[in-house]
């Protein structure tokens, strides 16, 4: 499978957010998940997915805190706010609607 990160880019947040909608999570777990639903087609680089982090929390999409996972370095959690579960919805209806049109630029003929 060959995945254009250019298409997905456009979708960070909305992929990020529906992984927090499932629990919340810290970021090499979230990136791990990601990987694993795209039988390892697609993953985000570090930055990418720490600058999305801070972009999300500071337009109040997600909460941030210190986890107590016992001994060894402490991990950040997210967690997905009410707002962000509204803008979950907007980004998968935006998302439906360009599938639809793309479908119907790009579809097969007969």
């Amino acid at each position: 499978m060959s995945i254009s990160a250019d298409i997905l880019r456009g979708h960070t947040d909305a992929i990020i957010l529906a992984r927090l909608r499932e629990g919340d999570s810290y970021g090499y777990e979230i990136n791990r998940k990601v990987s694993q639903l795209t039988g390892g087609a697609y993953g985000f680089k570090e930055a990418t997915l720490y600058t999305a982090f801070k972009r999300l929390e500071q337009n109040g999409l997600i909460t941030s805190y210190w986890g107590e996972d016992g001994p060894g370095a402490r991990r950040r959690y997210y967690a997905i706010t009410e707002a962000g579960m509204g803008q979950l919805a907007a980004d998968r209806q935006e998302w439906d609607e360009t599938k639809d049109v793309l479908d119907a630029l790009i579809a097969k003929e007969g």
